[in-house]
Parts: structure tokens; sequence; C-alpha cells
């Protein structure tokens, strides 16, 4: 079939209750995330210095937890430990307003922070286990815009709610987040796993972490990804600062391109996608290409701070590098989720996924003092650092593609590329 002709992609069992519960547990991340020190002071009425400091401690055990989920996966299944860790964030948000000494808070954190850091890894094993092909990609795609529609109608909710009952109302969030993630986990559980002999053959085969480590095309995979995942931290971290002290801009730039950046996602990411996948691209150069996209949107930074202009061309302009860095995101998000899920065997999904998944958490613990630091000597230092970042990755990417699977690279494989043989731990 020729690229871009029309096909009916087959549908998930329970697609549709999948992803209305991932809408509706993204709606309650979006109502305490955004105010997390916050929310947890006024919920808990400890002081603000202690709730930073749990939060920081538990957030990394949270990251030391990821790998005990990935095998958890392994072991018991994805959706198994999908459901599982909804429950145990229900539980958490619930017991939150109940938690009101520092030892109570720091074990409620620290058992919700566990489940919170893991989520990512068993979601992405979930899409591995309950869809194949192309349904991956269009999975992710879909995800993604969701998550983002959730988390901004969750924010705009708390606002109101806030507005209306004041800070009190904090805790009535929490049971309502609760709530939120319970009912998640009951539409979640509809999804059925697609049952066949390769997965079959794969549960009754034990692959541990020494199989992962030995994948060398797949370190190089996370590896790439650790280089677009610093251009991903940009927006939250580096744009703020850089908009401050280098451009002298207003703080309010910042809040119109977070919600220019939310409202692209929810609002054409699916169409991106789908345009993407039916152009029959190798999944590998459509990631290659929206690592691209971020380097000339960190160029187009380069420029700016350069060329300094008034301050109507520099909202015109930094306006127009937000829409090209979101179209970078909405490329290469799908595809690279899809390759790293279709990367990683049956065997050791939940294992490849974890490791996978530490190249976004070392790349967001590390963006804050690498950013602040650069920013310091000169404010274009630290997007010319992300260009060459984002340029690596492209071409890492591209020259990772004949060491990986074909039914990783190809969204719709060809019939004759068979996939190498699964190495199995002794």
């Amino acid at each position: 079939m020729k690229p871009g002709a029309s096909v009916r992609e087959p549908r998930v069992e329970g697609e549709r209750s999948l992803l209305f519960g991932i809408g509706i547990s993204a709606v309650g991340i979006g109502m305490y995330v955004p105010f997390s020190l916050v929310f947890f002071h006024h919920v808990t009425g400890l002081s603000f210095t202690l709730v930073g400091l749990v939060m920081t401690v538990t957030g990394v055990a949270g990251l030391a937890f990821m790998p005990l989920a990935g095998s958890a996966v392994d072991r018991f299944g994805a959706k198994k430990v999908n459901l599982a860790l909804y429950g145990i964030r229900a539980l958490g948000f619930a017991l939150y307003p109940l938690a009101g000494s520092l030892p109570a808070f720091a074990a409620v954190a620290l058992v919700t922070a566990l489940a919170d850091r893991s989520f990512a890894v068993v979601q992405q094993s979930l899409i591995g286990e309950v869809a194949r092909g192309a349904a991956r990609d269009r999975l992710q795609a879909a995800i993604r815009a969701l998550q983002n529609a959730g988390m901004g109608a969750g924010a705009l909710l708390v606002s109101a709610v806030l507005a209306l009952w004041g800070t009190g109302a904090f805790t009535y969030t929490a049971w309502g987040n609760s709530l939120a993630f319970a009912l998640a986990g009951l539409l979640v559980a509809r999804v059925r796993p697609v049952r066949d002999a390769e997965a079959a053959s794969a549960r009754r085969a034990s692959a541990g972490y020494r199989t992962v480590l030995r994948d060398r095309p797949f370190l190089g995979l996370t590896a790439a990804n650790f280089l677009t995942a610093l251009g991903y931290s940009a927006l939250s971290v580096l744009f703020p600062l850089y908009l401050s002290t280098w451009l002298k801009a207003p703080d309010s730039l910042t809040g119109a391109a977070f919600t220019l950046n939310t409202a692209l996602c929810a609002g054409i990411g699916v169409l991106v996608a789908g345009r993407v996948r039916r152009s029959g691209a190798r999944r590998t150069r459509s990631a290659a290409l929206g690592a691209l996209l971020f380097a000339a949107a960190f160029v187009g930074q380069i420029v700016l701070g350069t060329v300094r202009p008034g301050q109507s061309a520099t909202l015109v302009a930094l306006l127009a590098v937000v829409v090209l860095y979101t179209l970078g995101e909405l490329v290469h998000s799908p595809s690279g989720g899809a390759l790293s899920v279709s990367a990683a065997p049956e065997a050791a999904r939940g294992r490849y996924l974890a490791t996978y998944q530490l190249s976004y958490s070392l790349a967001g613990a590390l963006a804050p003092s690498l950013f602040t630091a650069l920013l310091a000597v000169d404010g274009r230092l630290p997007w010319a650092v992300l260009t060459v970042a984002a340029l690596g990755a492209a071409l890492a990417l591209v020259r990772l593609e004949p060491h990986l699977p074909a039914d990783a690279v190809h969204a719709e494989p060809p019939a004759a590329a068979p996939r190498p043989p699964v190495p199995v731990a002794a």
C-alpha cells in the first residue's frame, strides 16, 4: 500500500474506556501539580519548608523504585500493575488531608510518589500490551492530547474552586483527586490485552536487566532520547528564566507560551500525529524530524536573544518559536514513544521501558542546574547546547535505524523482515 493511503486502523478493545480514564486522571493531576507546594501545605498544615523537603526526598526515592516497577510489569503484566498504581494514588490523596504530622505526611507522600514516578513506565508498557503496529502510535498521540487537555482543565477547575471557597477547598480538592484516580482505574480495567502466541511465549521467558544492558541499540535509543528530553524541559525550566533575565520581557509571556503549547497539544496533537503516521514515515525518521524542529526552535531563540527587537516584535517572535517547538513535540512524542515500546521485547518490556523512562527523569533532574549555570554565562548558551543535543539526537536516531527491530522502526513492518531473537538472561 502506498504511503498516505487511507487505512482503517484496528481499535483496541476497551480503547474508549482507557482514554477516558487517562483523561480523568489527567484532570486530577492538573488539580495539584501547578500548586504542589501550596496544595500540600494547606492540605496537611505543615510548613512550606517541610513540604518541599519531603517532596524532594520522596521524588528521588520514586526514581529508585522505577526499575522495580519494570520488573513487576514483566512478572504480573502491565494492566494489573497499572490498576494497582491507580489504587495507590487514589488511597494516597484520600489520606493526605488526614496526614497532619510530618511522619504521616512523609509516609503517605512516599507511597504516592512511588506510584507517580512509576506510572509512566507502566502506562507505556500497557500500550505495548494492548496494541500492535500503528495502533501504538495512535494511542501515544491520543494519550498526550488528553493529558494536556485534562491537566489544563484540572488547573482551571482548581483555580475556580479556590476563587469561590478559598484555600480551605484544597482539602476537598484532594478528595476529588482521589475520586478521579479511582474512577480512572475502574475505566482502565475494561481494556483488554492482546493475546497472541508471541506474548504468551514471552511471558513464560524470564529476562532481567542484564538483557537490557546487553542490548546496545536500545541503550543508544535511550541515550538519544535523553538528548531530546533536555529539550522537553526547556519550556518549563529555561524559558521563564530566559524571558526575565536575558530578554527583559514581561513574565506574562510565560503564561501565554504555556497556554499556547497546551492548547496546540490538546487541539491538533492527534491530527499532526495522524498525518505523520499516514505518510508512512519510519518511526526513527519522524522522531528525528521532531528533534530537528526542536533544534530550529532553539536556533530561533538564539537569534531572538541576539537581535533583541522591541516588545511587540519579541512577543510575535516568541509565540512563533513556541509554535515551532510544539510542532516538534507533536511529531516526536508519538513516534518516539511507539518506537521505544516496540523496540522492547515482550519478555522484558517493563524493564526496557523503565530504563528508557530514566532518560526523561535524568534530563528533568539535570535541567535546572545545567540551564541556570549556562544562563549565567550567556543567555544564548543554553539554547546553543540544546541545539547541539537535538541535532545529535536526530543523527543518532537515523544511525540506529538499521540496528533496531523492523517492527519497531515501521508501524507496519515489511513481512519479510524478521525480528531478531531475544536474548534471555541466565
